[in-house]
């Protein structure tokens, strides 16, 4: 390989709030033990986007910044090249970030009281922009089938039939359960929203990040008529590892949307813009990273495997869902036996094994854990190894 995937930079003290959990659940960072929970890499900065803010450093001023014509290309030609979709530029709005963009489209779109559908278990901070806005939950439990999960669209058109469902925040691909939606599946979804005048707001933060053998479709590209009911949210946060530097992209080819989500923006930031070096690095690694990024998906393919093969020949009871598409590794451990809080603590504190538990996605996560797979592998064949201390509690 061209890139290092294997060294570990160290964020013990670095501001970490994913580093910071193992001291303040041990008192101590044990040696050779990194976290797989909260979704960031634990890979080197790729070295295209370090270079390259370097060099920018060296001959820019730190002013004040907007999007230029170079960043909008730069999004316009990943989406493009990537996944098939021709955006314009003039569609895009900037914002720190995908929490940031659909927390503004619940607060443009809808009134207090009004109907948000989530498709559960899924990304929690979705619940928190309906809940710290007086919105209601509109919670449309996917289907487990072994191990993936399906849409029960006949649940799914009776919610969006509900005069009060106005929004739905789609999460594609999903996380936590690694699905990647088929066209045909957006494709019910798109027509069931148009018919029944229910937004889309469609988080495709993981959209780059897809197993061997998947296409992420864009719910913006199926047609003219999605494109005009959807606000499609992306990022090169997770792709290369860039969320601290806090930009992303809501792309909405609807202008009235546009402009209203842009109001919506400047009424709790009067002057609502990404930072000047957060535009350059996206530019950067949508520009440059596309030899990395395959790699990094090489190693994150390897680690799957890696888990997957382990726990079937150690821990049957595990079932491990199919990753599909994002880095998060679905596992439901209830056939253990262990009780969910139980099942964390002992993980924590005698496996110095740091997951997202699965309950904070929702109800129907309880019993499950969610790995991250974008770090070094040595230290993924360290954990396995540590998980072996449940034995003595399987029932």
């Amino acid at each position: 390989m061209k890139y290092d995937f294997e060294q570990v930079i160290r964020r013990e003290n670095a501001g970490s709030g994913k580093w910071n959990e193992i001291k303040n659940t041990l008192g101590f960072f044990p040696e050779g033990v990194i976290p797989f929970s909260v979704a960031d890499m634990e890979f080197g900065m790729i070295p295209e986007v370090r270079e390259g803010l370097k060099k920018f450093l060296d001959e820019n001023v730190l002013g004040y910044s907007v999007m230029t014509d170079a960043y909008r290309e730069a999004v316009a030609a990943w989406e493009e090249r990537r996944h098939g979709w021709r955006i314009q530029p003039e569609w895009i709005r900037d914002t720190p970030g995908v929490i940031n963009a659909f927390f503004t489209a619940v607060k443009a779109f809808t009134k207090p009281g009004e109907g948000v559908m989530l498709m559960t278990p899924v990304y929690y901070p979705m619940y928190f922009a309906i809940s710290r806005h007086g919105r209601t939950l509109v919670d449309h439990p996917l289907v487990r089938r072994g191990d993936t999960y399906e849409i029960d669209f006949e649940d799914f058109t009776r919610k969006a039939a509900d005069p009060n469902t106005k929004l739905l925040i789609l999460c594609s691909p999903h996380n936590p359960s690694g699905r990647v939606w088929t066209r045909e599946e957006l494709e019910r979804i798109g027509q069931i929203c148009v018919e029944h005048q229910v937004l889309i707001v469609s988080d495709e933060i993981h959209c780059d990040l897809l197993m061997p053998g998947f296409k992420h479709i864009p719910f913006g590209s199926i047609c003219d008529e999605f494109a005009r009911n959807s606000i499609i949210c992306t990022a090169p946060s997770k792709t290369f590892n860039l969320a601290g530097l806090q930009t992303a992209n809501a792309i909405i080819p609807n202008e009235e949307l546009r402009q209203c989500f842009f109001t919506e923006q400047q009424k709790d930031d009067g002057n609502p813009k990404c930072n000047i070096l957060g535009l350059e690095g996206c530019r950067l690694a949508y520009t440059y990273g596309e030899a990395w990024l395959e790699e990094c998906l090489q190693v994150i393919d390897r680690n799957r495997r890696l888990i997957t093969d382990f726990l079937a020949r150690e821990f049957p009871q595990i079932q491990v869902m199919k990753l599909e598409g994002t880095y998060l590794l679905w596992m439901d451990f209830s056939g253990l036996g262990i009780e969910c809080h139980e099942l964390a603590r002992i993980l924590k504190e005698e496996a110095y094994l740091f997951f997202d538990e699965g309950y904070i996605f929702g109800a129907a996560g309880e019993g499950f854990e969610r790995w991250n797979l974008a770090a070094p592998t040595q230290y993924v064949e360290a954990g396995l190894e540590r998980m072996k201390i449940l034995k003595k509690y399987i029932k």
